[in-house]
């Protein structure tokens, strides 16, 4: 089953956007580190349901807007639509190839694997692969990690509370593209749920 891997929040400032989402929800959030090969950083917030908000930014625009990882695409739009906030949600999994035979299958179109890696505060690699359909536009991507979880070294770091929910459109579609069932407008995840709504956006308690 797939799992809520992270929600990916857009902004031109993702170390006050945290420090406004800590203050607002009583969370922890901490610096994540910079995409060299797209010109982005990150701040997080981890939670006890393994997931996490990212509050994603641009630090080199010339490097983000030559990128043709779609993600970083529809990161330099939003910016320059002058539009901020949740933009995007990862979907994990760790049968990766499954999803690519199926899609072939099925002739859904679709970008990736693509690698992805970052260096931790703590001087760590991480690594991890993205794998964008391309159905219809924006749609969530699915990611696989792949020398660990991405979890912070201190579980102290980690918030006690969950995300619970991605409110998000497009049912037939993500009952198709994700092999996902519906039952009154509600898909299980492994760690959390998707319900259809018309705005994008998520619930934590």
């Amino acid at each position: 089953m797939l799992a809520l891997d992270h929600i990916v929040i857009a902004t031109r400032d993702p170390k006050q956007a945290a420090e406004d989402f800590a203050n607002e929800h009583a969370v922890q959030t901490i610096k994540g580190g910079k995409h060299e090969n797209w010109g982005t950083y990150n701040y997080l917030a981890y939670f006890s349901n393994n997931s996490y908000i990212e509050w994603l930014g641009i630090f080199d625009e010339e490097t983000a807007k030559i990128s043709d990882n779609p993600l970083i695409q529809q990161l330099v739009a939003s910016f320059e639509d002058n539009k901020e906030g949740m933009i995007q949600f990862a979907l994990r999994t760790h049968f990766m190839d499954d999803f690519v035979d199926y899609y072939n299958d099925q002739r859904f179109s679709y970008k990736g694997p693509i690698p992805g890696k970052r260096i931790k505060p703590d001087g760590t690699l991480l690594e991890w692969c993205m794998l964008f359909p391309s159905t219809t536009s924006n749609l969530p991507f699915i990611i696989e990690w792949g020398n660990g979880k991405n979890i912070p070294d201190d579980k102290n770091l980690i918030n006690t509370k969950k995300i619970i929910s991605i409110h998000t459109l497009g049912k037939d579609v993500l009952e198709k593209v994700y092999q996902l069932n519906f039952s009154n407008n509600y898909a299980s995840l492994e760690n959390s749920s998707l319900k259809i709504s018309d705005t994008l956006t998520f619930k934590i308690t």
